[in-house]
Protein backbone atom coordinates (compact mmCIF):
# COMPACT_ATOMS: atom_id res chain seq x y z
CA UNK A 1 0.00 0.00 0.00
CA UNK A 2 2.88 1.98 0.77
CA UNK A 3 5.21 1.53 -2.20
CA UNK A 4 1.45 2.22 -4.19
CA UNK A 5 1.10 5.85 -2.49
CA UNK A 6 4.58 6.71 -3.28
CA UNK A 7 4.28 5.56 -6.89
CA UNK A 8 1.34 7.88 -7.13
CA UNK A 9 3.28 10.91 -5.55
CA UNK A 10 6.05 10.20 -7.87
CA UNK A 11 3.66 10.51 -10.65
CA UNK A 12 2.12 13.67 -9.94
CA UNK A 13 5.31 15.11 -8.85
CA UNK A 14 6.33 14.07 -12.81
CA UNK A 15 3.13 15.11 -14.20
CA UNK A 16 3.31 18.77 -12.43
CA UNK A 17 6.58 19.33 -13.65
CA UNK A 18 5.67 21.33 -16.95
CA UNK A 19 3.29 23.75 -14.98
CA UNK A 20 7.30 24.63 -12.97
CA UNK A 21 8.44 25.00 -16.12
CA UNK A 22 6.00 27.32 -17.32
CA UNK A 23 5.97 29.52 -14.02
CA UNK A 24 9.70 29.69 -14.59
CA UNK A 25 9.12 31.06 -18.26
CA UNK A 26 6.70 33.41 -17.42
CA UNK A 27 9.22 34.79 -14.69
CA UNK A 28 12.74 34.43 -16.38
CA UNK A 29 11.78 34.00 -20.19
CA UNK A 30 10.03 37.54 -20.84
CA UNK A 31 13.19 38.81 -20.84
CA UNK A 32 14.64 36.17 -22.98
CA UNK A 33 12.32 36.45 -25.42
CA UNK A 34 12.98 40.71 -26.25
CA UNK A 35 16.54 39.68 -26.53
CA UNK A 36 15.99 36.69 -28.74
CA UNK A 37 16.24 33.49 -29.22
CA UNK A 38 13.19 32.31 -27.11
CA UNK A 39 10.16 30.42 -28.22
CA UNK A 40 6.62 31.28 -28.57
CA UNK A 41 4.06 30.61 -25.56
CA UNK A 42 2.83 27.64 -27.48
CA UNK A 43 5.66 26.10 -28.20
CA UNK A 44 7.49 26.30 -24.70
CA UNK A 45 4.24 24.98 -23.23
CA UNK A 46 4.06 21.40 -25.99
CA UNK A 47 8.31 21.37 -24.63
CA UNK A 48 7.49 21.39 -20.95
CA UNK A 49 4.59 18.84 -21.66
CA UNK A 50 6.57 16.46 -23.81
CA UNK A 51 9.17 16.69 -20.77
CA UNK A 52 6.51 15.67 -18.39
CA UNK A 53 5.13 13.44 -20.15
CA UNK A 54 8.97 11.49 -20.70
CA UNK A 55 8.97 11.69 -16.95
CA UNK A 56 5.75 10.25 -16.08
CA UNK A 57 6.51 7.57 -18.61
CA UNK A 58 9.74 6.83 -17.04
CA UNK A 59 8.13 5.97 -14.12
CA UNK A 60 5.52 4.55 -14.72
CA UNK A 61 3.90 1.36 -13.22
CA UNK A 62 0.68 -0.58 -12.02
CA UNK A 63 -1.38 -0.48 -9.22
CA UNK A 64 -1.19 -3.53 -7.54
CA UNK A 65 -1.11 -5.45 -10.58
CA UNK A 66 -3.76 -3.82 -12.27
CA UNK A 67 -4.59 -0.60 -13.14
CA UNK A 68 -2.32 0.96 -15.35
CA UNK A 69 -0.57 4.15 -13.60
CA UNK A 70 0.98 6.95 -15.82
CA UNK A 71 -0.65 10.68 -15.78
CA UNK A 72 1.86 11.46 -18.88
CA UNK A 73 -1.21 11.71 -20.39
CA UNK A 74 -2.28 14.76 -18.83
CA UNK A 75 0.61 16.73 -19.91
CA UNK A 76 -0.01 15.16 -23.17
CA UNK A 77 -3.48 16.00 -23.94
CA UNK A 78 -3.22 19.89 -22.68
CA UNK A 79 -0.33 20.36 -24.61
CA UNK A 80 -2.30 19.29 -27.70
CA UNK A 81 -5.04 21.05 -27.06
CA UNK A 82 -3.19 24.34 -26.53
CA UNK A 83 -0.63 23.63 -29.31
CA UNK A 84 -0.58 24.03 -33.09
CA UNK A 85 -2.39 21.27 -34.69
CA UNK A 86 1.52 20.45 -35.83
CA UNK A 87 2.60 20.17 -32.52
CA UNK A 88 -0.42 18.23 -31.24
CA UNK A 89 0.41 15.83 -34.13
CA UNK A 90 3.74 15.38 -32.79
CA UNK A 91 3.23 14.87 -29.40
CA UNK A 92 0.55 12.68 -29.68
CA UNK A 93 2.63 10.54 -31.89
CA UNK A 94 5.12 10.39 -28.74
CA UNK A 95 2.73 9.86 -26.41
CA UNK A 96 2.18 6.75 -28.24
CA UNK A 97 5.75 5.65 -28.42
CA UNK A 98 6.45 6.52 -25.16
CA UNK A 99 3.18 4.25 -24.08
CA UNK A 100 5.13 1.18 -26.76
CA UNK A 101 8.45 1.43 -25.22
CA UNK A 102 9.07 3.43 -22.21
CA UNK A 103 5.62 2.82 -19.79
CA UNK A 104 4.84 -0.50 -17.98
CA UNK A 105 3.03 -2.20 -18.88
CA UNK A 106 3.38 -3.18 -22.50
CA UNK A 107 1.23 -5.14 -24.78
CA UNK A 108 -1.27 -3.85 -27.87
CA UNK A 109 -4.57 -4.07 -25.71
CA UNK A 110 -2.35 -1.78 -23.32
CA UNK A 111 -1.09 0.26 -25.86
CA UNK A 112 -4.37 1.08 -27.35
CA UNK A 113 -6.64 1.69 -24.57
CA UNK A 114 -3.76 2.82 -21.92
CA UNK A 115 -2.13 5.78 -24.64
CA UNK A 116 -5.95 6.90 -25.33
CA UNK A 117 -5.11 7.13 -29.02
CA UNK A 118 -9.13 6.14 -29.53
CA UNK A 119 -9.56 9.24 -28.05
CA UNK A 120 -7.18 11.09 -30.59
CA UNK A 121 -10.03 12.27 -32.86
CA UNK A 122 -12.21 13.63 -30.42
CA UNK A 123 -9.23 15.27 -28.66
CA UNK A 124 -8.07 17.07 -32.05
CA UNK A 125 -11.78 17.93 -32.83
CA UNK A 126 -11.87 20.26 -29.21
CA UNK A 127 -8.44 22.01 -29.79
CA UNK A 128 -9.91 24.78 -31.63
CA UNK A 129 -13.22 25.63 -29.38
CA UNK A 130 -10.61 24.42 -26.55
CA UNK A 131 -8.80 27.60 -27.69
CA UNK A 132 -11.30 29.69 -27.32
CA UNK A 133 -13.43 28.82 -24.54
CA UNK A 134 -13.18 30.21 -20.78
CA UNK A 135 -11.38 28.27 -18.21
CA UNK A 136 -14.47 26.30 -16.91
CA UNK A 137 -15.29 25.30 -20.39
CA UNK A 138 -11.36 24.68 -21.19
CA UNK A 139 -11.83 21.97 -17.55
CA UNK A 140 -14.87 20.53 -19.18
CA UNK A 141 -13.40 19.89 -22.44
CA UNK A 142 -10.46 18.12 -21.04
CA UNK A 143 -12.70 16.47 -18.83
CA UNK A 144 -14.39 14.61 -21.71
CA UNK A 145 -11.30 12.94 -23.21
CA UNK A 146 -10.14 12.15 -19.58
CA UNK A 147 -13.18 10.72 -18.13
CA UNK A 148 -13.48 7.63 -21.19
CA UNK A 149 -9.58 7.39 -20.70
CA UNK A 150 -9.68 6.85 -17.40
CA UNK A 151 -12.78 4.26 -18.46
CA UNK A 152 -10.25 2.69 -20.68
CA UNK A 153 -7.70 2.48 -18.00
CA UNK A 154 -10.30 0.30 -15.76
CA UNK A 155 -11.25 -1.52 -18.75
CA UNK A 156 -7.91 -3.16 -19.39
CA UNK A 157 -8.02 -5.51 -16.47
CA UNK A 158 -11.26 -6.93 -17.01
CA UNK A 159 -10.38 -7.42 -20.62
CA UNK A 160 -6.98 -9.41 -19.22
CA UNK A 161 -9.52 -11.40 -16.71
CA UNK A 162 -9.19 -9.47 -13.78
CA UNK A 163 -11.46 -6.94 -11.89
CA UNK A 164 -10.72 -4.15 -9.73
CA UNK A 165 -13.69 -4.20 -7.36
CA UNK A 166 -12.55 -8.35 -6.57
CA UNK A 167 -9.17 -6.86 -5.19
CA UNK A 168 -8.68 -5.98 -1.32
CA UNK A 169 -11.15 -3.12 -0.08
CA UNK A 170 -7.73 -1.00 0.37
CA UNK A 171 -6.31 -1.47 -3.06
CA UNK A 172 -9.65 -0.93 -4.48
CA UNK A 173 -10.43 2.62 -3.18
CA UNK A 174 -6.95 3.56 -4.24
CA UNK A 175 -7.31 2.75 -7.45
CA UNK A 176 -10.63 4.18 -7.91
CA UNK A 177 -9.63 7.45 -5.79
CA UNK A 178 -6.49 7.00 -8.28
CA UNK A 179 -8.66 7.58 -11.68
CA UNK A 180 -10.81 9.84 -9.76
CA UNK A 181 -8.21 12.05 -8.84
CA UNK A 182 -6.54 11.88 -11.96
CA UNK A 183 -9.68 13.39 -13.69
CA UNK A 184 -9.71 16.26 -10.89
CA UNK A 185 -6.04 16.82 -11.46
CA UNK A 186 -6.11 17.75 -15.25
CA UNK A 187 -8.91 20.46 -14.07
CA UNK A 188 -6.29 21.95 -11.70
CA UNK A 189 -3.40 22.01 -14.22
CA UNK A 190 -5.77 23.53 -16.72
CA UNK A 191 -7.04 26.41 -14.15
CA UNK A 192 -3.01 26.84 -12.90
CA UNK A 193 -2.11 26.94 -16.63
CA UNK A 194 -4.87 29.86 -17.07
CA UNK A 195 -3.50 31.68 -14.35
CA UNK A 196 -0.31 31.50 -15.23
CA UNK A 197 -1.37 32.52 -19.13
CA UNK A 198 -3.70 35.77 -17.37
CA UNK A 199 -0.37 36.65 -15.07
CA UNK A 200 2.24 36.42 -18.26
CA UNK A 201 -0.86 38.52 -20.35
CA UNK A 202 -0.72 41.34 -17.28
CA UNK A 203 2.97 41.45 -17.36
CA UNK A 204 3.13 41.69 -21.28
CA UNK A 205 0.64 44.52 -20.85
CA UNK A 206 2.21 46.11 -17.81
CA UNK A 207 5.39 46.28 -19.82
CA UNK A 208 4.00 47.50 -22.74
CA UNK A 209 2.77 50.39 -20.67
CA UNK A 210 6.03 50.79 -18.90
CA UNK A 211 7.88 51.08 -22.61
CA UNK A 212 5.19 53.05 -23.59
CA UNK A 213 5.41 55.71 -20.48
CA UNK A 214 9.30 55.66 -21.22
CA UNK A 215 9.06 56.11 -24.98
CA UNK A 216 6.25 59.41 -24.66
CA UNK A 217 8.61 60.25 -21.79
CA UNK A 218 11.63 60.36 -24.37
CA UNK A 219 9.58 61.79 -26.69
CA UNK A 220 8.39 64.75 -24.53
CA UNK A 221 11.95 65.58 -23.20
CA UNK A 222 12.95 65.29 -27.20
CA UNK A 223 10.25 67.90 -28.01
CA UNK A 224 11.24 70.07 -25.12
CA UNK A 225 14.98 70.33 -26.07
CA UNK A 226 13.92 71.40 -29.48
CA UNK A 227 11.42 73.84 -28.26
CA UNK A 228 13.26 77.06 -28.36
CA UNK A 229 12.29 78.02 -24.84
CA UNK A 230 14.24 77.60 -21.68
CA UNK A 231 11.59 75.36 -19.55
CA UNK A 232 12.39 73.97 -15.63
CA UNK A 233 10.36 72.16 -13.64
CA UNK A 234 10.06 72.60 -10.09
CA UNK A 235 8.61 70.49 -7.29
CA UNK A 236 6.29 72.19 -4.28
CA UNK A 237 9.61 73.06 -2.65
CA UNK A 238 11.00 75.39 -5.43
CA UNK A 239 13.71 72.60 -5.89
CA UNK A 240 14.65 71.61 -9.90
CA UNK A 241 13.29 68.51 -11.16
CA UNK A 242 14.28 68.37 -14.57
CA UNK A 243 14.88 71.02 -17.18
CA UNK A 244 15.55 71.15 -21.07
CA UNK A 245 18.64 71.61 -23.43
CA UNK A 246 17.63 75.77 -23.76
CA UNK A 247 17.69 75.89 -20.34
CA UNK A 248 20.35 74.36 -19.43
CA UNK A 249 22.60 76.85 -22.21
CA UNK A 250 20.53 79.67 -21.01
CA UNK A 251 21.87 79.02 -17.61
CA UNK A 252 25.65 78.17 -18.79
CA UNK A 253 25.70 82.08 -20.54
CA UNK A 254 25.83 82.87 -16.28
CA UNK A 255 27.25 80.03 -14.91
CA UNK A 256 29.56 78.75 -17.31
CA UNK A 257 30.93 75.18 -16.09
CA UNK A 258 27.33 74.03 -14.92
CA UNK A 259 26.58 70.91 -15.44
CA UNK A 260 22.77 69.03 -15.76
CA UNK A 261 23.41 67.35 -12.50
CA UNK A 262 24.71 70.03 -10.57
CA UNK A 263 21.19 71.88 -11.69
CA UNK A 264 18.56 68.91 -11.05
CA UNK A 265 18.20 68.62 -6.92
CA UNK A 266 19.14 72.32 -5.99
CA UNK A 267 16.33 75.32 -5.31
CA UNK A 268 15.41 77.26 -8.40
CA UNK A 269 17.13 80.16 -5.88
CA UNK A 270 20.24 79.79 -6.09
CA UNK A 271 20.31 80.34 -10.49
CA UNK A 272 18.29 83.75 -9.49
CA UNK A 273 19.80 84.94 -6.74
CA UNK A 274 22.22 86.84 -8.83
CA UNK A 275 19.30 89.19 -10.83
CA UNK A 276 20.35 92.83 -11.36
CA UNK A 277 16.38 93.18 -10.74
CA UNK A 278 15.96 92.25 -7.21
CA UNK A 279 12.32 93.28 -7.30
CA UNK A 280 10.78 91.30 -10.39
CA UNK A 281 13.04 88.04 -9.01
CA UNK A 282 11.07 88.49 -5.65
CA UNK A 283 7.75 88.86 -7.79
CA UNK A 284 9.05 85.15 -9.31
CA UNK A 285 9.56 83.93 -6.06
CA UNK A 286 6.55 84.53 -4.44
CA UNK A 287 5.08 83.44 -7.92
CA UNK A 288 6.19 79.69 -7.54
CA UNK A 289 5.81 79.72 -3.44
CA UNK A 290 2.47 80.61 -4.17
CA UNK A 291 2.09 78.51 -7.39
CA UNK A 292 0.47 81.11 -9.67
CA UNK A 293 0.38 81.51 -13.40
CA UNK A 294 2.27 85.13 -13.94
CA UNK A 295 4.74 86.58 -16.31
CA UNK A 296 7.67 88.89 -15.46
CA UNK A 297 10.37 90.69 -16.99
CA UNK A 298 13.66 90.21 -15.20
CA UNK A 299 17.48 90.99 -15.91
CA UNK A 300 20.32 88.92 -15.08
CA UNK A 301 23.52 90.35 -15.51
CA UNK A 302 23.48 91.57 -18.88
CA UNK A 303 20.26 89.76 -20.59
CA UNK A 304 16.64 90.34 -20.19
CA UNK A 305 14.41 87.61 -19.64
CA UNK A 306 10.58 87.09 -19.67
CA UNK A 307 9.71 84.07 -17.12
CA UNK A 308 6.42 82.29 -17.27
CA UNK A 309 5.16 80.23 -14.51
CA UNK A 310 2.30 78.30 -14.13
CA UNK A 311 1.35 75.06 -11.42
CA UNK A 312 1.18 71.60 -12.26
CA UNK A 313 -1.73 69.75 -11.81
CA UNK A 314 -3.07 66.29 -11.22
CA UNK A 315 -5.65 65.63 -13.42
CA UNK A 316 -7.93 63.60 -11.59
CA UNK A 317 -7.70 65.16 -8.40
CA UNK A 318 -6.63 68.65 -9.27
CA UNK A 319 -4.45 69.05 -7.01
CA UNK A 320 -0.80 71.26 -7.81
CA UNK A 321 2.62 68.67 -7.85
CA UNK A 322 4.65 71.46 -8.64
CA UNK A 323 5.58 74.52 -11.22
CA UNK A 324 6.72 74.94 -14.25
CA UNK A 325 8.97 77.76 -15.48
CA UNK A 326 9.56 79.19 -18.98
CA UNK A 327 12.12 81.53 -19.94
CA UNK A 328 12.50 83.27 -22.94
CA UNK A 329 16.00 85.53 -23.67
CA UNK A 330 13.90 88.99 -25.15
CA UNK A 331 17.50 91.56 -25.03
CA UNK A 332 17.47 90.87 -28.57
CA UNK A 333 13.79 91.23 -29.60
CA UNK A 334 14.07 94.38 -26.60
CA UNK A 335 17.30 96.11 -28.95
CA UNK A 336 14.91 94.90 -32.23
CA UNK A 337 12.24 97.06 -30.97
CA UNK A 338 14.28 99.87 -30.04
CA UNK A 339 15.47 99.99 -33.12
CA UNK A 340 12.26 99.80 -35.04
CA UNK A 341 10.72 102.56 -32.67
CA UNK A 342 13.84 104.76 -33.40
CA UNK A 343 12.87 104.06 -37.33
CA UNK A 344 9.46 105.07 -36.44
CA UNK A 345 11.05 108.62 -35.17
CA UNK A 346 13.40 108.79 -38.43
CA UNK A 347 9.91 108.05 -40.34
CA UNK A 348 8.40 111.10 -38.49
CA UNK A 349 11.39 113.44 -39.01
CA UNK A 350 11.06 112.45 -42.76
CA UNK A 351 7.35 113.29 -43.13
CA UNK A 352 7.90 116.77 -41.21
CA UNK A 353 11.21 117.11 -43.27
CA UNK A 354 9.04 117.06 -46.64
CA UNK A 355 6.99 119.66 -45.42
CA UNK A 356 9.27 121.97 -44.29
CA UNK A 357 10.78 121.61 -47.38
CA UNK A 358 7.95 123.21 -49.47
CA UNK A 359 6.29 124.89 -46.61
CA UNK A 360 9.96 126.81 -45.12
CA UNK A 361 12.34 127.36 -47.44
CA UNK A 362 10.94 128.95 -50.29
CA UNK A 363 9.22 131.82 -48.03
CA UNK A 364 12.66 131.77 -46.44
CA UNK A 365 15.00 132.77 -49.46
CA UNK A 366 12.56 135.43 -49.93
CA UNK A 367 13.39 136.72 -47.10
CA UNK A 368 17.09 136.38 -47.49
CA UNK A 369 17.05 138.41 -50.90
CA UNK A 370 15.04 141.31 -49.29
CA UNK A 371 17.24 141.35 -46.62
CA UNK A 372 20.08 141.70 -48.71
CA UNK A 373 18.40 144.79 -50.67
CA UNK A 374 17.04 146.22 -47.71
CA UNK A 375 21.28 145.91 -46.26
CA UNK A 376 22.52 148.12 -49.53
CA UNK A 377 19.79 150.80 -48.76
CA UNK A 378 20.31 150.93 -45.16
CA UNK A 379 23.13 152.59 -43.16
CA UNK A 380 26.40 151.28 -42.24
CA UNK A 381 25.51 150.79 -38.89
CA UNK A 382 23.42 148.18 -39.28
CA UNK A 383 25.18 145.87 -40.67
CA UNK A 384 25.97 143.87 -37.83
CA UNK A 385 22.35 143.05 -37.36
CA UNK A 386 21.96 142.44 -40.46
CA UNK A 387 24.63 139.87 -40.30
CA UNK A 388 23.07 138.35 -37.51
CA UNK A 389 20.22 137.85 -39.30
CA UNK A 390 21.74 136.43 -41.83
CA UNK A 391 23.74 134.13 -40.10
CA UNK A 392 20.34 132.70 -38.47
CA UNK A 393 18.97 132.09 -41.59
CA UNK A 394 21.52 130.25 -42.65
CA UNK A 395 21.57 128.58 -39.80
CA UNK A 396 17.65 127.37 -40.34
CA UNK A 397 18.67 126.50 -43.58
CA UNK A 398 21.86 124.20 -42.36
CA UNK A 399 18.56 122.49 -39.61
CA UNK A 400 16.34 122.04 -43.06
CA UNK A 401 19.08 120.54 -45.30
CA UNK A 402 19.44 117.99 -42.53
CA UNK A 403 16.34 117.10 -42.03
CA UNK A 404 16.37 116.73 -46.10
CA UNK A 405 19.50 114.41 -45.74
CA UNK A 406 17.34 112.14 -42.57
CA UNK A 407 14.20 112.01 -45.02
CA UNK A 408 15.91 110.37 -47.93
CA UNK A 409 15.28 106.63 -47.90
CA UNK A 410 17.65 105.53 -50.46
CA UNK A 411 21.14 106.29 -51.87
CA UNK A 412 21.75 107.72 -55.30
CA UNK A 413 24.97 108.12 -56.98
CA UNK A 414 27.24 105.58 -55.28
CA UNK A 415 30.48 104.18 -56.62
CA UNK A 416 33.22 101.72 -55.93
CA UNK A 417 35.65 103.71 -53.95
CA UNK A 418 38.39 103.46 -51.24
CA UNK A 419 37.72 104.82 -47.85
CA UNK A 420 41.14 105.93 -47.35
CA UNK A 421 40.72 108.06 -50.36
CA UNK A 422 37.82 109.84 -48.90
CA UNK A 423 39.39 110.15 -45.18
CA UNK A 424 42.04 112.23 -47.05
CA UNK A 425 40.58 114.10 -48.78
CA UNK A 426 38.45 115.57 -45.50
CA UNK A 427 41.08 115.19 -43.11
CA UNK A 428 42.78 118.72 -43.90
CA UNK A 429 38.83 119.81 -42.75
CA UNK A 430 39.66 117.88 -39.44
CA UNK A 431 43.03 119.32 -39.18
CA UNK A 432 42.46 123.31 -39.39
CA UNK A 433 39.40 122.40 -37.28
CA UNK A 434 41.79 120.65 -34.42
CA UNK A 435 44.75 123.11 -35.07
CA UNK A 436 42.27 126.28 -33.78
CA UNK A 437 41.46 123.63 -30.96
CA UNK A 438 44.85 123.26 -29.97
CA UNK A 439 44.01 119.77 -30.60
CA UNK A 440 45.12 117.13 -33.01
CA UNK A 441 44.36 113.98 -35.36
CA UNK A 442 46.15 110.70 -35.84
CA UNK A 443 45.37 108.60 -39.13
CA UNK A 444 45.69 104.54 -38.16
CA UNK A 445 44.60 103.67 -41.76
CA UNK A 446 45.04 99.78 -42.71
CA UNK A 447 47.71 98.58 -45.52
CA UNK A 448 45.18 97.14 -46.50
CA UNK A 449 41.76 97.40 -47.48
CA UNK A 450 38.52 96.27 -49.84
CA UNK A 451 36.73 98.86 -52.30
CA UNK A 452 33.39 99.35 -51.26
CA UNK A 453 30.08 101.07 -52.91
CA UNK A 454 30.00 104.19 -51.17
CA UNK A 455 28.15 107.46 -52.09
CA UNK A 456 31.14 109.99 -51.24
CA UNK A 457 29.19 113.19 -50.10
CA UNK A 458 27.28 111.33 -47.28
CA UNK A 459 30.34 109.54 -45.86
CA UNK A 460 32.19 112.81 -46.39
CA UNK A 461 29.59 113.82 -43.87
CA UNK A 462 29.79 111.31 -41.96
CA UNK A 463 33.46 111.57 -41.14
CA UNK A 464 32.77 115.15 -40.77
CA UNK A 465 30.27 114.95 -38.60
CA UNK A 466 31.80 112.48 -36.38
CA UNK A 467 35.14 113.91 -36.13
CA UNK A 468 33.79 117.40 -34.93
CA UNK A 469 31.64 115.64 -32.55
CA UNK A 470 34.74 114.30 -30.98
CA UNK A 471 36.61 117.58 -31.40
CA UNK A 472 33.74 119.73 -29.38
CA UNK A 473 34.26 117.08 -26.77
CA UNK A 474 37.70 117.19 -25.83
CA UNK A 475 39.58 119.88 -24.59
CA UNK A 476 42.99 121.36 -25.57
CA UNK A 477 45.92 118.56 -25.87
CA UNK A 478 42.94 116.51 -26.94
CA UNK A 479 44.13 113.81 -29.44
CA UNK A 480 40.88 112.22 -32.35
CA UNK A 481 42.15 109.02 -33.88
CA UNK A 482 40.68 108.00 -37.12
CA UNK A 483 41.34 103.77 -37.77
CA UNK A 484 40.40 101.72 -40.63
CA UNK A 485 40.24 97.55 -40.27
CA UNK A 486 39.14 95.44 -43.08
CA UNK A 487 37.64 91.88 -42.87
CA UNK A 488 36.88 89.04 -45.63
CA UNK A 489 32.90 90.53 -45.39
CA UNK A 490 33.11 94.53 -43.81
CA UNK A 491 35.76 97.54 -43.45
CA UNK A 492 35.67 99.13 -40.30
CA UNK A 493 36.04 103.03 -39.93
CA UNK A 494 36.51 103.96 -35.82
CA UNK A 495 36.29 106.77 -34.74
CA UNK A 496 38.21 107.68 -30.96
CA UNK A 497 38.34 111.16 -29.01
CA UNK A 498 40.31 111.60 -25.48
CA UNK A 499 36.76 113.52 -24.28
CA UNK A 500 34.97 113.47 -21.17
CA UNK A 501 32.69 110.62 -22.48
CA UNK A 502 29.03 110.06 -22.09
CA UNK A 503 26.80 108.02 -19.48
CA UNK A 504 24.04 105.23 -20.12
CA UNK A 505 21.58 106.97 -20.09
CA UNK A 506 23.12 109.59 -22.53
CA UNK A 507 24.83 106.82 -24.76
CA UNK A 508 20.77 105.24 -25.11
CA UNK A 509 19.71 108.56 -26.45
CA UNK A 510 21.77 109.40 -28.49
CA UNK A 511 20.89 108.60 -32.21
CA UNK A 512 17.21 110.08 -30.99
CA UNK A 513 16.18 112.89 -33.70
CA UNK A 514 16.50 116.37 -31.29
CA UNK A 515 18.67 115.19 -28.75
CA UNK A 516 21.71 117.28 -28.29
CA UNK A 517 24.15 117.24 -24.98
CA UNK A 518 25.33 120.70 -26.28
CA UNK A 519 24.05 124.14 -25.84
CA UNK A 520 23.54 125.05 -29.32
CA UNK A 521 23.49 121.95 -30.72
CA UNK A 522 20.12 120.53 -32.65
CA UNK A 523 20.35 117.09 -32.22
CA UNK A 524 20.50 115.48 -35.76
CA UNK A 525 23.82 115.42 -36.05
CA UNK A 526 24.26 111.66 -35.11
CA UNK A 527 20.87 111.21 -36.42
CA UNK A 528 21.97 111.44 -39.84
CA UNK A 529 25.22 109.66 -39.57
CA UNK A 530 22.63 106.47 -38.52
CA UNK A 531 21.04 107.67 -41.08
CA UNK A 532 23.91 107.56 -43.54
CA UNK A 533 25.27 104.48 -42.20
CA UNK A 534 22.16 102.33 -42.31
CA UNK A 535 21.53 103.31 -46.01
CA UNK A 536 24.92 101.99 -46.37
CA UNK A 537 23.43 98.22 -44.85
CA UNK A 538 26.28 99.04 -42.56
CA UNK A 539 25.57 99.39 -38.02
CA UNK A 540 27.19 102.00 -35.84
CA UNK A 541 28.27 100.94 -32.77
CA UNK A 542 29.09 103.45 -29.81
CA UNK A 543 30.98 102.88 -26.95
CA UNK A 544 31.79 105.27 -24.15
CA UNK A 545 33.26 105.82 -20.52
CA UNK A 546 33.19 108.99 -18.87
CA UNK A 547 36.11 110.66 -18.03
CA UNK A 548 37.86 108.46 -20.43
CA UNK A 549 36.35 109.11 -23.89
CA UNK A 550 34.05 107.80 -26.76
CA UNK A 551 34.32 105.06 -29.77
CA UNK A 552 32.13 104.86 -32.62
CA UNK A 553 32.63 102.00 -34.88
CA UNK A 554 31.09 102.29 -38.60
CA UNK A 555 31.07 98.70 -40.10
CA UNK A 556 30.17 98.53 -43.63
CA UNK A 557 29.75 95.26 -45.53
CA UNK A 558 31.45 94.44 -48.44
CA UNK A 559 29.14 93.69 -51.89
CA UNK A 560 28.54 89.58 -52.06
CA UNK A 561 31.20 89.56 -55.36
CA UNK A 562 33.71 91.27 -53.58
CA UNK A 563 34.12 89.29 -50.47
CA UNK A 564 36.39 86.81 -52.48
CA UNK A 565 38.38 89.34 -54.32
CA UNK A 566 41.44 90.39 -53.86
CA UNK A 567 42.55 93.24 -51.47
CA UNK A 568 43.63 96.77 -52.78
CA UNK A 569 46.67 98.60 -51.61
CA UNK A 570 46.06 102.31 -50.35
Amino acid sequence: MFSAIKDILLQISAACSFLFLIQWWVDRGLVARKKGGFPDNQTFLVLACTLSLILCSLLSTTLFGIAYLNLGMIPAYIGILYGTVRSGILLSIFLLVCNIFIAEPSGISNMILNSGILLYPLLFGLAKPFKKGTVVEKIGMLWMVLCPNMLFIALVPIIGGENIYEAHSGESFLITLYLFFTIALGGIFVYFVEMVWSSWRAKVHMESISDNFQWESEKLQQITNVVPLSIMSLDDHGVVTDLNDCMLGMTRVHYPNLRREDIIGKPVREFFNGSADADAYMRVRDNIQHKRRSHERMIHGSRIYQIYSAPLMQKNSGLTSGVVLIAQDITDEVKLRSELDHVERLSLVGQMAAGITHEIRNPMAVVRGFLQLMREKSSDDLDSYYQIVLEELDRANSIINDFLSLAQSRISDKEKVLLHRIIEEVSPLLWADANLRGQSVELKLNASIHELELNVREIKQLILNLGRNGMEAMGPKGVLTLETHSTQDKVELIVRDSGIGMSESQREKLFSPFFTTKRDGTGLGLSLCLSIVERHNGKINVESVEGEGTVFTISIPLVKEEYSGATLTD
